[in-house]
């Protein structure tokens, strides 16, 4: 019956291998196969149907699935290709389970990534639409004014991706630190808008995502408690699993 047929990426995400999107990127490499044939992108499976990747047979073998909030340190880099990056999350959590990163925190950032084998759940969040909130603490080169505060809560223009930044809330900590919670996920958009404003990063942290704190030590990571994972479902209850255009594309 056709209501039994799901996308191949789908498929891949709902049994915990990757997320939607690296999926695409393996069915593009031709890393992929179903029933020993390499599909195109959108090929539908089938219950009956064999998927492999990389030549190893993947199925729905998840008991329970796993949610993880992880401390990134400094110069590990969030990307599942471990042939590529000898500094990926992946190899350094080395959690016994195949897990993977929900969206991205730059190389020289630090601070909360939430990682799971849920790929349903990767897609309801990493959508820029849900206005999912992520506060971070930032230290620039120079003391902060109130212009910059201003300006950098009201929408800065970046031109080379011709956005302009949502309105968020930034609240000046001390001479160089302040506080910023976006609702958007531009790449480096932080970094972006502070040198639009001639400031420099110093140090970036992510402390915030939606309703989980950071709260372990660098390096360190800990499953979501019950409640916090009931209130995260809470929180993107509305948010949807399917791909939808819009203004402002993740990273």
């Amino acid at each position: 019956m056709e209501a039994d047929l799901k996308r191949i990426n789908k498929y891949l995400s709902e049994v915990g291998y990757c997320s939607r999107r690296e999926a695409d990127k393996l069915i593009e490499a031709g890393r992929v196969t179903i029933n020993g044939v390499i599909p195109e992108m959108g090929t539908k499976v089938a219950p009956n149907d064999v998927v492999h990747v990389d030549g190893k047979e993947i199925s729905n073998t998840n008991k329970s699935f796993v949610y993880l909030a992880f401390n990134k340190p400094v110069g590990i880099v969030c990307t599942t290709d471990t042939t590529v990056e000898k500094d990926n999350i992946i190899d350094f959590i080395n959690y016994p389970k195949r897990i993977f990163p929900i969206g991205r925190l730059d190389k020289p950032s630090e601070g909360l990534i939430l990682l799971t084998d849920d790929g349903d759940i990767v897609n309801k969040i990493l959508r820029a639409s849900n206005n999912h909130e992520k506060e971070y603490i930032v230290k620039v080169d120079k003391p902060i004014s109130q212009t910059f505060v201003e300006r950098m809560a009201g929408g800065i223009p970046l031109e080379d991706l011709d956005r302009v930044t949502k309105k968020c809330v930034v609240e000046k900590l001390s001479t160089y630190e302040f506080k910023i919670i976006l609702t958007q996920g531009l790449n480096r958009q932080i970094r972006r808008m502070c040198e639009y404003l001639n400031y420099e990063v110093e140090t970036l942290k992510r402390v915030r995502i939606m309703n989980i704190k950071m709260d372990m030590p660098v390096g360190k990571y800990r499953e979501l408690t019950k409640e916090e994972f009931s209130e995260l479902s809470r929180l993107i209850s509305d948010s949807t699993k399917e791909y939808k255009p819009n203004t402002f594309r993740r990273s």
